[in-house]
């Protein structure tokens, strides 16, 4: 076994499954894309997890990587041991459908004792208690003792996660020698102690689990494999931890050169030590990957990191910032596989030295104030700081709670952490209150566009759709930001745009902003309270800069389809008002490139003959060409002329006033066609209820109408083909005989369904019991419908006056439950309507009904065996 290092490592496995046939694929960022469900990566399967769900394709069925991952659910403990850290990056092999077991275990045992030459003395196997196959592909394929092969249960040797693919998974164990072991008789594989370490995790995704136990396989089962390449580079080189591999060495070697100390020297120093050099990683990859400190998401989480690490700085005597030139370092160690890091090195070393900075500006004030509260509290007998006075240095100081609760505990102490999780909660409603019910962008406390001049005259868009402009202000996570790079979702203020931000009911633009050598992807515009259009996207590639000019690009196609459906918006009040009167007033809209949604003042559904009627009054108005002219004028004067405005609507002084021929005469300030007739057609899809007295009209116009006609010839198409006929214009007289034919069977089919509903109710009556003067039988019948549960309970009431039965029928996650009783039953005093009452809300459902007949539905459908046993008792309970 040589000595490799790190990045040799990571090249080596690369190479050895693409020689394999697979894929390389570069790590993805550890910011997931599309995927709500995770903060950060946190495994190497993560990011292929649409591949493996079958949303998305794979380039190839076999792929490899070695994926950048972070993981923070005890970041406090971090560093107290050497077997942890947040940050790590995990080998995989990954196969769709392709190889499985027979390929991947001999695969995993020709890299680690042939390419690394790892003695075969020195491993172990553990497998999935049942897993027979895995056990003799060790042993019989590749040659591994069977004493030296270890069975182990579910929870450690089988990989599931609720509902979906699941299957077990076979360990391999590296023997670290008698001297990392705990001394225990019994120490082996599955030890806590350190002597076995496992290096590789090799998962057999064969099943798919419906969470209760059952477990359908796979016609083409999976693979997922994942090697720690921290953990395999411990194993080459011969070292105890993580933290003595040679990049992360090299990392910790800077800091102790800065801080002036030697790592295995001091305890306390070296938990500093080891918190610094990890976090450091972390901090530095996830800059590199567009995440910057924040409040909120996983801004806060680099947030905390940083923070953690600069304390930790100041408990080895470092009382400047530093951690920027030790990024340095971490990019030099990573650069082979990570060259992204060089080309940002500038950025990453700008955000980490600001974020240490302004930590640096409140951290002593923040330290007086926790020392003076520990004091306090020693002296009073205290051992729990108050959740307030927590709140407080989060708040006024900075300090994130996992750092106060740390430094507490070294004194012995904690914090009432629900009490600050309270007032963080209060915090949060206060701020949502601060920024109004109509929630506007960039308000509120620590408004990252604070500061910026009321704009005037800043749009630029209504005559055109492409302009030059200066960069006012960038902001990435929440803060302003001097530099965005790709990846990055950000915000773009400029000088003036020619972008349409949201407003009056009509979407924002999307488009690009461009310059040499970079883009941005505006995939929305939103107007800021002081009159600047953000501009909401991300970096596709380059760097971008504050003060930086740029050419704003909007989408022309989708500006013209936006302003075909504004027009006919307008075009739409006006025929509304011929048709239904008057009284028709605008009371919303939502106008984008797809459609024109108008919500209008109407008292009742409208019929068929006035839908049509005002889609032909649409369309004869764009047919007739009408010129549309838009003007500013003083809304006095708008009003005079008879333009209509929105009821509640605050216009300034000035207004602009859209006017279509002699039909239409609008307040607007939204982007229109220049002519009826570019509307092209306007078709109305829907008319329905949008509140109390107000109807909601969707239309479509130009290239949606004729869309709308693709999709309605094609649904023609497959009814004809799938009734055999020749000619679409025979398929409605094909389909009134279908129906006729269909209500003909159904006919039939009721009266088989009743026949057997009496046979099956004949056989369950025979195992009646008696129940006083009554007499009970319950029967269960899986995916009956609710109308053949009646027809039963019709069947047993004429054949049995003393019966009460309990019928059940389970249709997926639901079941119903029905009570029937007969006449002699319900003059005892038994109550159907109460007994379904009773028994379905034992199954988490409800029901009731009439004396003779009731039914209910149940939602807990495994409780539905025990609840109808306790029947019985219920009818004893009712007789008189």
């Amino acid at each position: 076994m040589k000595w490799t290092g790190l990045n040799d490592l990571r090249e080596s496995y690369l190479k050895f499954f693409e020689s394999k046939g697979h894929t390389r694929m570069s790590s993805f960022p550890l910011v997931p894309q599309d995927d709500a469900s995770l903060l950060l990566i946190n495994s190497g399967m993560a990011p292929l997890k649409k591949y493996f769900l079958g949303q998305a394709t794979p380039p190839n069925t076999k792929l490899t990587t070695c994926q950048k991952c972070i993981r923070t659910p005890d970041i406090e403990n971090i560093g107290k041991t050497a077997r942890h850290g947040t940050y790590f990056e995990m080998l995989g092999n990954f196969s769709f459908g392709d190889y499985f077991k027979n390929e991947a275990i001999p695969w995993a045992w020709e890299f680690l004792t042939e390419v690394l030459e790892i003695p075969r003395e020195k491993l172990w196997i553990s497998i999935y208690l049942d897993d027979d196959e895995a056990f003799e592909i060790w042993n019989k394929k590749v040659g591994i003792p069977a004493d030296r092969i270890v069975r182990l249960g579910k929870e450690d040797n089988f990989r599931e996660h609720g509902t979906g693919p699941c299957g077990p998974c076979s360990e391999i164990y590296f023997d670290r020698g008698e001297e990392y072991g705990c001394g225990s008789e019994s120490c082996g594989v599955g030890c806590d102690c350190d002597r076995y370490m496992e290096i590789w995790n090799l998962v057999f995704s064969q099943f798919d689990s419906d969470g209760k136990g059952t477990y359908t396989p796979f016609e083409h089962p999976n693979i997922d494999t994942g090697m720690g390449l921290e953990r395999l580079a411990c194993v080459m080189q011969g070292v105890g931890n993580l933290f003595e591999v040679d990049t992360v060495q090299n990392i910790m070697s800077h800091i102790s050169q800065i801080a002036g100390v030697t790592y295995h020297t001091d305890k306390k120093s070296d938990v500093s030590l080891r918190v610094i050099t990890d976090h450091i990683r972390s901090t530095v990859f996830m800059v590199g990957d567009g995440v910057t400190p924040s409040n909120e998401g996983r801004g806060y989480v680099l947030r905390r990191l940083l923070r953690r690490a600069a304390r930790h700085g100041r408990l080895l005597g470092i009382n400047e910032p530093f951690l920027y030139k030790v990024a340095a370092t971490v990019v030099k160690e990573n650069q082979p596989e990570y060259s992204d890091l060089v080309r940002n090195q500038d950025y990453i070393t700008k955000i980490i030295k600001v974020e240490e900075e302004r930590f640096a500006k409140t951290i002593d004030q923040g330290m007086d104030l926790l020392s003076e509260l520990i004091a306090e509290h020693e002296a009073q007998g205290k051992t729990v700081l108050d959740g307030a006075d927590a709140f407080r240095l989060y708040d006024t100081f900075g300090f994130p709670i996992d750092l106060t609760i740390e430094i507490i505990a070294e004194k012995g102490m904690t914090v009432d952490e629900e009490e600050f999780t309270k007032l963080m909660k209060e915090q949060r409603v206060r701020a949502r209150a601060a920024r109004g019910a109509s929630e506007a962008f960039g308000s509120g406390e620590n408004d990252p566009f604070a500061g910026l001049q009321e704009a005037n005259e800043h749009f630029k868009g209504y005559g055109c759709t492409k302009a030059d402009s200066k960069v006012l202000v960038l902001v990435h996570e929440g803060e302003r930001a001097d530099t965005l790079i790709a990846g990055q979702e950000a915000v773009v203020v400029l000088e003036n745009t020619p972008f349409y931000a949201e407003s009056g009911g009509q979407v924002g633009d999307t488009g690009l902003l461009l310059w040499d050598g970079g883009s941005f992807k505006v995939t929305d515009t939103k107007k800021l309270p002081s009159g600047h259009f953000a501009h909401i996207g991300r970096m596709n590639e380059g760097q971008l800069n504050d003060g930086d000019t740029v050419t704003a690009q909007v989408d022309e196609q989708r500006r013209a389809s936006i302003m075909r459906n504004h027009s006919a918006c307008h075009l739409l009040q006006a025929a509304l008002r011929k048709v239904l009167g008057d009284h028709v007033h605008q009371a919303g809209s939502l106008v984008d490139e797809h459609r024109c949604r108008f919500d209008f003042s109407h008292f009742s559904a409208m019929t068929a003959e006035e839908i049509r009627a005002t889609e032909a009054l649409v369309n004869e108005m764009v047919f007739a060409a009408l010129p549309v002219n838009v003007s500013e004028m003083g809304i006095e004067d708008a009003k005079a002329s008879g333009a209509m405005a929105l009821f509640g609507e605050k216009y300034g002084d000035v207004v602009r006033v859209c006017k279509m021929g002699e039909a239409s005469t609008e307040l607007c300030g939204g982007t229109h066609v220049s002519n009826t007739a570019q509307v092209g057609l306007f078709k109305i899809v829907s008319e329905s209820s949008a509140a109390a007295n107000v109807r909601r009209i969707e239309a479509v116009t130009g290239k949606g109408v004729l869309e709308m006609i693709d999709r309605l010839n094609g649904t023609i198409g497959f009814v004809a083909e799938q009734l055999k006929v020749s000619n679409p214009s025979e398929v409605e007289a094909k389909m009134t005989a279908y129906v006729n034919e269909n209500k003909e069977r159904e006919k039939e089919l009721e009266s088989v369904k009743a026949k057997m509903a009496a046979s099956q109710i004949e056989e369950s009556l025979k195992n009646a019991i008696a129940v006083g003067s009554v007499r009970f039988v319950a029967a269960g019948f899986a995916g009956a419908a609710p109308d053949t549960l009646r027809m039963m309970a019709d069947v047993i009431k004429e054949k049995a006056e003393d019966m009460v039965a309990v019928l059940t029928a389970v249709n997926g996650e639901k079941a119903s439950i029905m009570v029937v009783c007969g006449a002699q039953a319900v003059k005892a005093g038994v109550h159907a309507g109460k007994m379904v009452k009773q028994l379905t809300a034992l199954c988490g459902g409800s029901g009731g009904g009439r004396p003779d007949s009731a039914m209910g539905g149940a939602t807990e459908i495994f409780k539905i065996d025990e609840a109808v046993a306790q029947a019985p008792e219920m009818i004893k309970a009712m007789l008189k």
